[in-house]
């Protein structure tokens, strides 16, 4: 299983180029999986439905299934939270992981970049950043592809993953 990080500050668009990767991934063959992390509580879960009322009664762990899909709900409670390299562990039948997120973890990485944002660069500062998808003219050698060239992001991806 190969690990790519797919990073850049909020507003970049890591979600949204994500999201347009994902169908070319997989009608390549590529079985692709998504790590997300994000800096604020979420819930997947509804109050009053039985999984939630389960959790809240002190269940460590929730797994809702169906014939469709399934979902693991964990509580940290005053656990640390788990580190990338946990969570990576947990996947599994999988030929790629797109990590969002996890800026700073060792990991090759790919900087997603918009000037609309104001936002300086990541690569400057982190040697595991392989690439830069972005629509400004970023300083150095670093490869650069346009943000919007989603075949040629791919076919990048496709080149670090089977390299």
């Amino acid at each position: 299983m190969k690990v790519l990080g797919i990073v850049g500050y909020s507003g970049s668009g890591k979600t949204t180029l994500i999201e347009r990767l994902l169908p070319l991934l997989t009608a390549r063959g590529v079985r692709t999986s998504v790590i997300k992390h994000t800096h604020h509580d979420f819930e997947i879960d509804r109050p009053g439905k039985d999984s939630w009322r389960l959790r809240e009664s002190g269940a460590a762990e929730v797994l809702l299934a169906s014939d469709l899909r399934y979902a693991l709900l964990h509580e940290n409670r005053s656990e640390p939270p788990p580190t990338l390299q946990a969570l990576l562990a947990r996947l599994h039948g999988c030929d790629l992981v797109l990590v969002e997120g996890y800026k700073r973890e060792p990991i090759p990485k790919l900087e997603v970049h918009r000037a609309a944002t104001g936002k300086p660069w990541l690569f400057p500062d982190d040697p595991h950043i392989v690439a830069l998808a972005t629509d400004a003219d970023p300083p150095g050698n670093t490869p650069k592809l346009d943000l919007d060239d989603i075949e040629n992001i791919t076919d990048l991806i496709l080149d670090y993953a089977y390299r």
